[in-house]
């Protein structure tokens, strides 16, 4: 059930871990806005990341989150970079109806170089290389994946790119990401991120009103004039969102809405929850080495113990590599 927005919207509580699609439908605008608190704090805290790869990876899980949340079906979003910057991959996935998580593998030394000499930026960590965005649907289905370069530019940038290549909808999207300070002798850094995204609804029909360019996204296109002053309204609102905004847990993604767009009216639709998970198991794992040669395992072996940690919730598994192929006891930390 989708509801209209009105000036007393947001005056409960704010909403957290959850993506929100809307409508404005006088400009021809739909979209998403993702809250994520305790999700991203975890995952965040579950790594011994620098604050700026901490943050590009919130980021990442954000912008996971609100395409996942698209999927009309049971399977699985996944998104991923690889690049010639400090941070050379990036991974987060989104399983449905709303389970997310993720990682990112960077040189350390690189970071803290770029640390010490100043500012950091996004662009500075990805670098040059690729975004891959991945639908699986599971087994005895064909993966669907979309590719897009990673010019020096942001997230943000690639998604621009992804849906002006692969679907040709212009689209507009916004994240941040960042830790706030709690209260208290005892306080704590809190991990937050948020998203933003609009898009212009193809006209009746399912034909896109115009395809922006990707150098002038005003230029006159094969005689569609340009952008049409509803999308060109819209996108300055969206541009109007300040970080803070996506962040604060006191300001309720309903009422962010209604700041945007109340002139036209906006309509929020059902939500759907975002939880933190991971599908690692220690028979998983331990399937994994059995798989192993005697020799490869006893290479692996470390102080009598194979260990193996999971990238994604770093949790770590001890092993003796005597017991395998045995009926024998394992030992977990």
């Amino acid at each position: 059930m989708s509801a209209s927005l009105s000036d007393t919207t947001g005056s409960e509580p704010a909403g957290d871990n959850l993506v929100l699609p809307f409508a404005v439908k006088p400009l021809g605008v739909r979209g998403r806005i993702v809250r994520l608190g305790a999700v991203v704090d975890t995952i965040v805290h579950q790594h011994a990341y620098p604050a700026p790869v901490s943050a590009l990876l919130a980021k990442a899980v954000a912008l996971t989150a609100m395409l996942g949340a698209s999927l009309k079906f049971d399977g699985k979003f996944i998104l991923q970079t690889r690049s010639d910057g400090p941070v050379d991959m990036l991974v987060a996935d989104f399983t449905t109806p709303g389970l997310v998580r993720g990682y990112a593998h960077f040189d350390r030394a690189r970071v803290e170089q770029m640390e010490a000499s100043g500012e950091v930026t996004e662009a500075d960590l990805i670098g040059k290389g690729h975004l891959a965005m991945t639908i699986d649907q599971g087994r005895d289905t064909e993966r669907y994946q979309g590719i897009v370069s990673l010019g020096e530019g942001t997230l943000s940038d690639a998604a621009h790119n992804y849906f002006q290549q692969s679907e040709q909808i212009p689209t507009q999207v916004r994240l941040s990401s960042g830790p706030l300070m709690g209260r208290g002798d005892d306080a704590a850094e809190n991990w937050r991120a948020g998203a933003i995204m609009i898009q212009h609804l193809p006209e009746e029909g399912g034909i896109v009103p115009f395809v922006p360019d990707a150098e002038d996204p005003s230029a006159d296109l094969e005689g569609t004039g340009g952008e049409p002053d509803d999308w060109v309204k819209a996108r300055f609102l969206h541009q109007s969102v300040e970080d803070h905004e996506l962040l604060d847990p006191t300001l309720a993604p309903e009422r962010l809405l209604y700041r945007l767009f109340h002139e036209d009216g906006v309509i929020a639709f059902p939500s759907t929850g975002i939880e933190r998970h991971c599908t690692c198991s220690r028979e998983a794992v331990e399937a994994v080495i059995a798989g192993f040669s005697d020799e490869e395992r006893q290479d692996m072996t470390e102080d009598g113990l194979i260990v193996a940690t999971c990238e994604f919730c770093s949790r770590r598994y001890e092993f003796d590599p005597a017991d395998f192929g045995k009926e024998a006891s394992r030992v977990q930390s």
